[in-house]
């Protein structure tokens, strides 16, 4: 089935997404028509196409037919659940069983709700209106526990998740991924010239142009603690990340911080070190951290205020 354009109006991707998925045409029309202006609606008629768009949309809300050829709703739920990407997206079944065998099932997948049909529009409003509200609460409670209250950026805990997604997601694809581990040269030094207030705002500067040398938004910069900061780029290879550290080396120069403690230049800068890897499904991300620091002490050990790199096996 094909999908909506998008408003004029109103564009879609600063609307909340709802996926709906129904075998039936005339149930995803009727629905379509019940939120059409209020949000993006996106649609699948079977199993694998819900799947596919979930990951390619990330819809805010899923309304799920639970009887369908093939994959049914409930395999549909469930691996939605069991996806690192999805499994934070609310689920609702919209379903002709009443049985409340089926009910009690699709809670335990992980549903926030069960409604039967056919479908009274007051109550789909308010269902969908309510769960979208608690989504919206949720990703913002998400969004700041995962951001650095001192730079703005991406955490260790951020970190952490994303490498893991983004290492399964280019094994999948087979694709490279390559990981940046940086670190402020001489910032103890720093600290104890300029004091702890200048040194906050020397991190918050750095921080910003390592985000400002990231264009992709599938990119991550973040604090990986004190000084220390990572940056992961899924699907790049070594020349990819050694073109990015070396933009990323230039930016942080060129914000001309004076370091007169330095023994590295009269400025801020810091040192690179760069694993660039085949993501496969059996091996773990933990291998191109353990192997991104090392080069980074090979960096800092060879004068600082370089870049060191390093491909996996």
């Amino acid at each position: 089935m094909n999908q909506p354009p998008a408003d004029h109006h109103d564009k879609l991707s600063e609307r909340p997404k709802i996926l709906v998925v129904d075998d039936q045409s005339v149930n995803i029309l009727l629905v379509r028509e019940i939120f059409k202006h209020d949000y993006g609606v996106f649609m699948a008629q079977d199993g694998e196409q819900a799947i596919a768009q979930c990951q390619a949309v990330m819809p805010d809300l899923v309304l799920l037919d639970l009887v369908m050829p093939g994959m049914d709703g409930f395999e549909v739920c469930r691996r939605l659940k069991a996806d690192a990407r999805t499994r934070a997206i609310p689920i609702i079944f919209v379903s002709a069983q009443r049985e409340e065998a089926d009910e009690v099932r699709g809670f335990e997948l992980g549903a926030v709700d069960y409604i039967t049909k056919p479908v009274n529009q007051t109550i789909l409003r308010a269902r969908v209106r309510t769960h979208l509200e608690l989504k919206r609460q949720t990703d913002l409670l998400s969004t700041i526990a995962l951001i650095d209250g001192l730079t703005g950026i991406a955490n260790r805990r951020k970190f952490d998740q994303d490498l893991q997604v983004d290492w399964l997601q280019c094994a999948r694809n087979q694709q490279p991924i390559s990981l940046l581990m940086l670190d402020v040269d001489y910032f103890k030094r720093f600290n104890d010239h300029y004091g702890h207030q200048v040194g906050d705002d020397c991190l918050r500067q750095v921080a910003q142009a390592i985000r400002q040398s990231i264009r992709r938004t599938i990119d991550l910069a973040a604090r990986y603690g004190g000084e220390e900061f990572a940056c992961v780029f899924p699907d790049t290879d070594a020349n990819g990340a050694a073109y990015l550290a070396q933009n990323i080396l230039s930016a942080i120069r060129g914000l001309a911080i004076p370091h007169t403690a330095s023994e590295a230049d009269s400025v801020v800068t810091v040192s690179i070190g760069i694993a660039t890897a085949m993501a496969r499904p059996s091996d773990s991300p933990q291998a191109l951290v353990e192997n991104a620091d090392r080069q980074l002490y090979e960096a800092k050990r060879g004068g600082r205020a370089r870049i060191c790199a390093a491909e996996l096996e």
